[in-house]
């Protein structure tokens, strides 16, 4: 398992540099909206996928630094490709469609192949993710459900756990960085995290989150794993917070908190949130325009502990969906859009 780098130095405040946002290139091919975007955890690969029923990947030649389509991944679902995610060791990647299949690819010689389709959801599946590990595999679905799958060998997958508990579509499924917990967003306003029951082996509900008043998109985590943003059609970003060290000590489930609601940022829905590994969250919404927002180190007493850095409006011509920082450079973002199209920028210091 990849490590968080981190690229900050003990001391440096993100919240006195000035940054600029500068986009390197502009991807296109996609024939409909561009729903999701996973960068290769090993590689300099990029993902995406779209309404238009295929998945391309995208490489970055490294003689002239610029990205090209490597791959055309099609005639497997068919209909709209919602989600996409590596896995950790870069060798295998997950689509999950609304076709109610999920798709797990693997790069064999020069060609990726499709080497098992997971079925068992009832209708559209929103969303996939790897476990740290690579062991499991999560899956959530308009059918209200999320399910566990383990990853056995020859490509073979098992589902382990059905879990039912959100009263909803649920949008979105992400395994904390370090630990096998499960979390979920949906319609139904909740985030909800998943654990593992160390007795029966079964997987429950171990604690809701509410307080988002409309759809909760998507969520990300900090590299430590101690904090979680989650992002709303109420036009809200709210900040979680965790024990962590009680987690990692073996004592028991640490529960949540909420720490801090950010509004007024965007006026329209927020459909993706990601937290880079140093420090910057960034976020896409309806409203076609890129937020970006560091800790606050002021020190003041009830003063903000999360503040605006820097904004970029008509980021594209239509909403945003997805906003992704790459594992390799610390400051490259990749955006998806209803517009078709994929953008990769880059976050420089203002010197």
């Amino acid at each position: 398992m990849l490590k968080p780098f981190h690229f900050c130095f003990p001391g440096m405040d993100l919240s006195e540099e000035g940054l600029e946002l500068k986009e390197i290139q502009r991807l296109e091919g996609h024939t409909d909206r561009v729903w999701s975007l996973a960068w290769n955890p090993t590689s300099s690969l990029l993902a995406s996928c779209s309404g238009d029923k295929t998945v391309r990947i995208w490489q970055r030649s490294s003689s002239t630094s610029s990205w090209h389509c490597k791959a055309v991944l099609e005639e497997t679902h068919t209909r709209t490709v919602r989600s996409c995610a590596w896995s950790p060791s870069g060798k295998l990647l997950a689509t999950a469609s609304f076709d109610a299949t999920t798709a797990i690819w693997e790069l064999i010689g020069d060609d990726f192949e499709c080497v098992s389709t997971l079925e068992g959801h009832e209708n559209e599946v929103k969303s996939v993710s790897w476990n740290a590990s690579g062991s499991l595999l999560a899956t959530c679905s308009r059918d209200k459900s999320v399910w566990i799958w383990e990853v056995l060998p020859g490509n073979e997958f098992e589902c382990v756990s059905v879990l039912q508990g959100h009263t909803q579509d649920v949008k979105m499924v992400q395994w904390h960085p370090t630990m096998d917990v499960l979390f979920s967003c949906s319609y139904d306003n909740n985030v909800k995290i998943w654990a593992e029951d160390g007795d029966s082996d079964d997987w429950h509900c171990v604690q809701t989150l509410g307080g988002h008043t409309s759809t909760v998109w998507a969520l990300s985590f900090n590299p430590e794993g101690d904090k979680m943003v989650t992002c709303s059609d109420d036009l809200t970003i709210k900040i979680w917070e965790t024990d962590n060290i009680t987690m990692q000590g073996g004592e028991g489930y640490a529960p949540w908190k909420h720490l801090c609601t950010l509004s007024g940022y965007h006026d329209r829905t927020i459909f993706s949130v990601h937290w880079s590994r140093e420090g910057i969250i960034a976020t896409g919404a309806a409203d076609d325009a890129m937020r970006f927002f560091v800790e606050s180190k002021d020190g003041l007493i009830d003063g903000p502990l999360y503040k605006l850095q820097l904004k970029k409006e008509q980021a594209h011509d239509m909403d945003i969906n997805s906003v992704q920082w790459s594992f390799g450079e610390n400051r490259l973002l990749a955006s998806a859009s209803d517009d078709g199209t994929i953008k990769i920028w880059e976050l420089v210091s203002i010197t």
